[in-house]
């Protein structure tokens, strides 16, 4: 395998080059890029196919096929990420806190760049373009180590990126792929102190472990999302609640499984069993239902054919399927969810259905997450659905970034000092 030592290096001086730059400056580049993104949807769409051929006949399940796919609609949505990016307020130069000492010292605190990223991820050729337009807004360059699996798009966007940049007056070399497909290459990038200033890992259990366990360099953590949805009677009591509920469950379940904020586990209350009908009628011919023995004698003969049900095992609690499996467990209190949720889940996305005020300040207080909802679907967890145009991932570590990562992730602080001869005694 070649080194990637010229990579650092070359990332190294353009984020040098990089970091000065105005908003301006930077936002004419990053439009520049995405226009060549446009221009280049044919060679990426080809590009994309012959990556979806591949992982077909490699028997890769259809729902991370779905992750892995292009289409002109997604592209549309690339280019539309890198528009809301352009613009946003540029991070950089802003004054976060300033004050006087009684010495006569003015400290100022401002935002800054943190350097040279480098993210590590499965699939999602999306990623590619979100995370160069976040890094490169930032002031920062930004290594891309996508899967295998995406190798040829993500080969095609990279490249129309960084013709984008140097037809847009910007500094192409601060975007750059590993591209050998060679697994170690991620070792290589895990030892770069120096270099490298921060690695995301972004994908499954697996990839994240090896980059936690393996790194040299520091790591901003995006977990596996092993997320929960708790139903208690107070909604299902309401005109329309038992409706609602199962819209919210199908929705968070079956709209995108693959997602990391999709749901993995539904916990019921044992007052809110009379949703398990309807809810096993909706995902009829749709999703597996693994239940424990309540919620299974609960569903009755009510939902008709088509359903695939099996016994849940202890296993499933703590597993992020990324498929249409929907595992079913009942507790007693909002209490036991919130023990359940904490036990099992990896402190990505968490919600729970009531109109109890007491039950939902308890849950938003004691569930230990990134995201906590009340009465809505988890599948919102997203940086493009909270306004950040794109996401570099959702953060599920509670240092310096926590939740969807936008441009603010990719800065760190520095403080200014001004002084007229002071001196310490």
């Amino acid at each position: 395998m070649d080194s990637l030592q010229g990579l650092f290096i070359s990332l190294k001086q353009a984020q040098a080059r990089l970091a000065p730059e105005n908003a301006a400056t930077k936002n004419k580049a990053l439009s520049a890029a995405a226009d060549a993104i446009d221009r280049s949807r044919a060679a990426i769409l080809a590009a994309n196919a012959r990556d979806v051929e591949m992982a077909r006949t490699g028997g890769m399940k259809e729902s991370l096929i779905d992750r892995l796919l292009l289409n002109d609609q997604r592209i549309n949505g690339i280019i539309e990420g890198i528009a809301v990016v352009i613009r946003q307020e540029d991070p950089i130069g802003k004054l976060r806190s300033g004050w006087t000492l009684p010495n006569g010292l003015v400290v100022e605190q401002v935002s800054v760049p943190l350097g040279v990223a480098a993210i590590i991820y499965e699939s999602r050729p999306n990623v590619t373009a979100d995370c160069a337009a976040l890094a490169y807004k930032a002031g920062c360059s930004i290594l891309l180590r996508g899967s295998s699996s995406a190798l040829e798009s993500n080969r095609a966007l990279v490249a129309a990126i960084k013709s984008g940049l140097e037809a847009g007056g910007g500094i192409p070399d601060a975007v750059a792929l590993a591209e050998s497909g060679n697994r170690d290459e991620i070792d290589e990038i895990l030892s770069a102190r120096g270099w490298i200033d921060v690695v995301l890992p972004r994908g499954g259990r697996d990839l994240i472990q090896r980059v936690v366990q393996k790194a040299r360099v520091p790591v901003i953590e995006t977990g596996e999302g092993n997320c929960h949805i708790y139903v208690e009677p107070s909604f299902l009591a309401t005109s329309g609640g038992l409706n609602t509920a199962a819209d919210i469950i199908a929705n968070a379940k079956l709209q995108k499984p693959g997602a990391c904020n999709a749901v993995e586990t539904v916990l019921l209350h044992r007052g809110a069993l009379a949703l398990m009908p309807l809810l096993a009628g909706r995902l009829a011919g749709k999703a597996e239902l693994r239940c424990d023995a309540e919620s299974k004698a609960a569903i009755g003969m009510e939902a008709g054919c088509g359903l695939s049900l099996k016994d849940a095992s202890e296993e499933d609690w703590a597993t992020e399927f990324l498929d249409y499996i929907l595992a079913v467990k009942t507790v007693s209190s909002c209490s036991e969810a919130v023990d359940h949720i904490n036990r099992y889940g990896t402190k990505h996305s968490e919600a729970i259905l009531t109109n109890d005020v007491q039950s939902a300040r308890q849950f938003r207080t004691e569930v230990d997450a990134a995201c906590v909802y009340v009465n809505a679907s988890t599948r919102f967890t997203d940086g493009g659905v909270f306004g950040f145009g794109a996401e570099l991932g959702i953060s599920t570590q509670k240092f310096h970034a926590r939740g969807p990562m936008g441009l603010e992730a990719l800065t760190t602080i520095k403080y200014l000092v001004s002084g007229s001869g002071q001196i310490r005694e």
